[in-house]
């Protein structure tokens, strides 16, 4: 494997049925409002075919660390509703396979993500910054495995008590400044 080269094998499971899970997942559109900690924009370039194959889709994303990602994935595979299989290019090359069980009161989720960074910044340091990277990655499914649980809760709640639910975890600062102030910890209201 050289040093750019990077599979993650990510676990959830969350208490749900397996078509709304399925749903939230899908839809691309909608990951910056449940998992906004990542996904800072997203959109639709192509919409696929009746199962989403075929569907072409751009990003903007960031993890814990302070850099931005733009890349974009296709749907090569679906199998509804146990999953599907991304291919992506841009500042990562590789593919991703999303696979979904039902396992009695809840889903158990897998994320199989086979890339290669191919951001310059990512790429030139990923053989002395590969622990930093890969730790960046599990901050961003755990936060993804957060948020998922906070948007099913907010689907199951009457709308009158919705508000009581916490928002999904905010992204970090992408300005390296920023984003030290940030780790520091004087990122509080007042002053």
């Amino acid at each position: 494997m050289s040093s750019n080269e990077y599979h993650f094998i990510t676990h959830w499971q969350v208490q749900a049925a397996l078509g709304e899970v399925v749903d939230i997942i899908g839809d691309a559109e909608s990951l910056p409002r449940w998992w906004p900690s990542v996904y800072l924009q997203v959109r639709v370039l192509e919409p696929g075919d009746s199962n989403g194959v075929g569907r072409r889709v751009a990003l903007y994303t960031k993890g814990w660390l302070p850099y931005t990602l733009r890349w974009s994935f296709r749907v090569t595979e679906a199998n509804a509703p146990h999953g599907f299989t991304l291919v992506a290019e841009g500042d990562f090359v590789g593919r991703g396979i999303w696979a979904f069980k039902q396992n009695g009161e809840c889903v158990d989720i897998t994320y199989d993500w086979k890339i290669e960074a191919e951001k310059p910044l990512l790429k030139r340091l990923s053989f002395v910054m590969k622990p930093l990277f890969a730790l960046n990655h599990r901050w961003a499914m755990a936060r993804g495995e957060e948020s998922l649980r906070l948007e099913l809760e907010r689907r199951h709640t009457p709308a009158a008590v919705r508000r009581s639910i916490s928002a999904p975890p905010p992204a970090t600062p992408s300005h390296p400044f920023r984003w030290f102030v940030y780790v520091l910890g004087f990122h509080g209201k007042g002053g």
